[in-house]
């Protein structure tokens, strides 16, 4: 499909005359015509189309349609449809009322041609634009972000639900794309009786030990079906199937490496039993790992159909998918609207995406000069960085000291230490100087973090007369950030003692109101498509739809609706 770029045609005067006869007090499709006029032009999309070829559905109505359909929760063919019979959205789209439309898959090739183009970005982009000339954004304002839970448009699956359906999802795929060659290869007939039908968790072995034995088995089946990709004569095309490579992928992650000790083949081979063999071969090629053997739960892919959805778990909340991070404004004299969308697999933990997230609104000149957030998002990297980097001014509870010290409101906390930093070395509240300054680095959330331990001689702690509010040991040690970052984690503690504190802090509860929106208007909660990119994509046109919506409500003069609360939680209020 090539596009043929026209000039946008104005609303036909028969459209006009009926739709606002039928909407007198307008519709969103209408009032958006209206007032932001052309959203996208079809110059935007055309580096996305070939210049020959059978012309193409206009790119601009395309996206238009696409943000729409999100906007009122429809599938393809209801926005199809609605092409076709609403005279809103003909308004909106400058079509005749005789206007049959197009077939519901051009819009699936649309969203297709966004992502293989890298091009998610560009409907969320420009409407950001057309607000930014409209003064609907300010420069260096106040923003907030918080993330939530995204479903994977998958089923979650167990282990050996997992490997089961992986390999049964891989003979299929190479069913398709190369019978001939898999017919070539003899499979045993067991094969169609064991991946024929879904793999599910109540047809599988109830015992421990018969789990373990078919999960080998199973494993060797996979094996199997990878050595025969990896034979030369195979062609090297049917190794770069997404299939097979998460087959191999999968193999890795659940069976332990396969052996090469070519004496236990043969004597393995020997053995008449079928499963006996079956056991052999499990060996032969790497058993299932035990749990304990397992990489972390948030790096293990848990389904074929979406491999970049992973095991997420927020607060009570587990689930399989991706986490949505969003951050919109917060200005009283400005619509909130959403300038920045991020999505992760959903074990990627909140404090490392701040820093990205305000090197994407960097680029895009939109940095906020204070950032609400909440206590996920911060640590003291992320304070120092923010501040020196970028300006911003960082805001919300950082994270609760949970030593002893601090619980029993006491003790000698880190705090009550002094510090020198250029002598290298700490001063207890008793006098004594610390004896070692050692640098150590913390890795977790797969990051390298320098961390300072100092410690205090025991001929100092053993006789000091607070040694019992300072520490249980021979002597104390305490644990530093380097420098600017432990001074900004120390500022963070003070200032959250203030009320100027509380009542900054206070305007980052309005971001779960965007979460509820999105929940109730676009199903922000639920991924329609599969993989990370396609569902990146889902998460930027329901942010451009949703800021459209807020558009509309900010020229209508609605105002944004207060915190709900519970019938009696208002009832008890009014009374006290």
């Amino acid at each position: 499909m090539s596009l043929k770029s026209l000039p946008i045609p104005p609303v036909p005067d028969e459209t006009a005359r009926i739709a606002r006869a039928a909407f007198p007090h307008g519709a969103v499709p209408m009032q958006l015509r209206d007032v932001l006029g052309i959203l996208y032009r079809d110059t935007d999309f055309a580096d996305l189309f070939p210049v020959r070829g059978q012309p193409a559905e206009a790119p601009w109505r395309l996206a238009l349609v696409t943000v729409l359909q999100c906007l009122e929760g429809l599938t393809d063919r209801q926005a199809a449809d609605a092409v076709r019979g609403r005279l809103d959205w003909k308004y909106a789209l400058s079509l005749e009322i005789t206007d049959a439309g197009f077939d519901h898959t051009v819009l699936s090739e649309f969203r297709a041609r966004l992502v293989h183009g890298q091009a998610e970005q560009r409907l969320f982009d420009l409407v950001l634009d057309q607000a930014r000339a409209r003064g609907w954004l300010k420069a260096r304002g106040r923003q907030r972000t918080d993330s939530t839970h995204v479903l994977a448009a998958v089923r979650a699956l167990g282990r050996l639900e997992c490997v089961g359906e992986t390999l049964r999802h891989a003979l299929n795929v190479l069913a398709d794309v190369a019978p001939d060659w898999l017919r070539a290869q003899a499979l045993p007939q067991e094969w169609v009786e064991r991946y024929a039908r879904r793999v599910e968790e109540y047809r599988l072995p109830k015992s421990q030990a018969e789990r373990v034995h078919y999960a080998n088995v199973v494993g060797a089946d996979g094996w199997q079906l990878l050595d025969a990709l990896a034979a030369p004569d195979t062609p090297a095309w049917l190794r770069e199937v997404p299939a097979v490579q998460t087959l191999g992928r999968v193999w890795q992650q659940q069976y332990h490496p396969r052996e090469s000790d070519q004496s236990d083949q043969s004597d393995q081979s020997d053995q008449s039993d079928q499963s006996d063999q079956s056991d052999a071969r499990g060996r032969q090629w790497g058993e299932w790992r035990a749990k304990e053997e397992l990489l972390p739960s948030g790096q293990i892919e848990n389904s074929p159909y979406d491999p970049d959805a992973r095991y997420g778990k927020k607060r009570e909340i587990s689930w399989v998918g991706y986490k949505l991070h969003v951050t919109e404004t917060c200005d009283p004299a400005t619509p909130h609207l959403i300038l920045q969308v991020t999505t992760t697999p959903g074990a990627v933990a909140d404090e490392t995406m701040l820093i990205p997230i305000q090197e994407d609104l960097a680029q895009h000149d939109l940095l906020p000069e204070t950032h609400l957030v909440d206590s996920g998002y911060i640590n003291a990297d992320v304070l120092a960085t923010s501040h020196a980097r970028f300006g911003v001014d960082v805001v919300g509870p950082a994270r609760g000291n949970y030593r002893w010290q601090a619980q029993e409101h006491n003790g000698f906390e880190g705090h009550h230490f002094m510090v020198d930093w250029d002598a290298e070395r700490a001063i207890c509240p008793h006098g004594h100087a610390s004896t070692s300054w050692t640098v150590n680095y913390d890795r977790r959330h797969g990051q390298a973090r320098q961390m300072i331990s100092v410690r205090f001689a025991a001929a100092d702690c053993l006789p000091c007369p607070s040694r019992a509010q300072c520490t249980r040991v021979s002597q104390r040690t305490i644990t530093l950030h380097p420098r600017e970052q432990e001074l900004a984690l120390r500022r963070a503690r003070e200032r959250e003692q203030t009320e100027t504190f509380a009542t900054t802090y206070g305007q980052r509860a309005g971001v779960e109101g965007t979460h509820s929106q999105g929940l109730r208007v676009c199903d922000l909660r639920h991924a329609r498509y599969q993989g990370q990119a396609k569902t990146h994509l889902q998460h930027l046109i329901a942010a451009t739809a949703l800021n459209l919506l807020r558009i509309c409500a900010w020229l209508n003069g609605t105002p944004t609706a207060p915190t709900r609360q519970s019938a009696f939680t208002t009832l008890m209020t009014q009374a006290a």
